[in-house]
């Protein structure tokens, strides 16, 4: 099987919550839809988030030149990272150029998958189980009234866990959230924090105290600097409460650095940042040697079958923001996310939304 193209397609789905956080604030997912097409009629499929519409234009163009380096090659995950880790050597396989190829290796191993006739999982050599997940599509930055009101709403979709996202320019509204949602959702609710990089170390160092003075939480995430692992690893010392890095790892690399440097507790790659599937398996390796629970950062739908090929399967972050362009979105239950049966990733596209979508 070859391939014979990779269409790209850019969205904009509406968010049912828009979600502010310390950095921005999100009212549509900015997708990039990619197609990769082969001869033996199989369709591989995967998408991006683009944190913006105006990172969807130069994502598309490094995914279309791309695929004229990988056009009639055969659909092999391991080969194609390896080629395409090679053309852009000089460059950096960093930020967007990684993302791009991240794009069409989830592509490719869905094609693959699907040539098999099997799931992704089973693929991966493990087996479709229920992956627990936390509730991370709401809880911004907020009124206090509103933010304890869409807490319990977001527990009562099944969740018994949460994220709520800190990062206030003032200490004691951060802590006057979190009491709030605390309150809101119970003590038998697992409850995350995330700072999303809004603080210096020292900052964080001193609302990491004040939220350990109130009995913690499952952990802290980003709270400085996403690359600052010597900060992290001061503040990991420091502090009680555990210490949750890596959506922002750019490959597999990059995370054997934080963890070498002692930076974090938790591990939590995002799949198109940390190389796609490929990158994936090499950093569930990682994290399996350094004994660190690992999670997933957005895309359940891959994310599922991911970690039920992680021997230290943590916690799967749920967010619904592609499901106005999924034919079948994720399916939860009783708070976890239930990989699908279908060959592949299980990912099809609702077409006429994503028509009625399209940028």
């Amino acid at each position: 099987m070859k391939i014979t193209g990779i269409r790209c397609r850019a969205v904009a789905a509406p968010m049912r919550r828009p979600l502010a956080t310390s950095v921005a604030t999100l009212t549509a997912s900015a997708l990039l839809l990619i197609d990769l097409e082969t001869d033996a009629g199989i369709a591989g499929r995967s998408y991006l988030f683009a944190m913006g519409r105006q990172n969807l234009a130069p994502m598309a163009k490094l995914v279309e030149a791309m695929t004229e380096m990988v056009k009639g090659d055969e659909v092999a995950p391991l080969e194609i990272e390896r080629k395409l880790r090679a053309r852009y050597a000089l460059l950096g396989v960093h930020n967007v150029v990684l993302i791009a190829m991240a794009g069409i290796d989830m592509a490719a191993w869905d094609a693959f998958a699907q040539s098999l006739g099997q799931p992704l999982v089973r693929v991966l050599g493990a087996v479709p189980r229920p992956i627990p997940a936390y509730n991370s599509k709401g809880l911004g930055i907020m009124e206090v009234k509103p933010l304890a009101q869409e807490a319990a709403e977001l527990v009562h979709e099944g969740f018994r866990a949460v994220k709520l996202r800190l990062g206030r320019p003032d200490a004691r509204a951060d802590l006057e959230a979190l009491r709030a949602v605390k309150k809101a959702i119970g003590a038998d609710i697992t409850l995350m924090v995330d700072f999303n990089q809004a603080l210096t170390v020292a900052e964080a160092t001193r609302r990491a105290h004040m939220i350990d003075e109130e009995g913690g939480v499952y952990w802290i995430e980003e709270p400085i600097r996403a690359d600052d692992f010597a900060g992290a690893a001061r503040l990991a010392r420091e502090i009680r409460t555990p210490i949750q890095l890596g959506e922002n790892f750019m490959g597999p690399e990059q995370m054997a650095q934080a963890i070498a440097a002692g930076a974090c507790d938790y591990a939590m790659p995002d799949a198109q940042r940390i190389g796609g599937v490929t990158g994936w398996m090499r950093a569930a390796a990682l994290a399996q040697a350094a004994g660190m629970e690992m999670s997933s950062h957005l895309f359940p739908e891959v994310s599922c079958h991911l970690l039920a090929a992680t021997p230290t399967c943590h916690w799967l972050e749920y967010v619904d923001w592609a499901n106005p362009v999924l034919k079948r979105p994720a399916e939860l239950r009783d708070g976890h996310v239930i990989i699908p049966a279908a060959p592949g990733t299980g990912v099809e596209w609702d077409e006429a939304a994503v028509e009625r979508y399209r940028i």
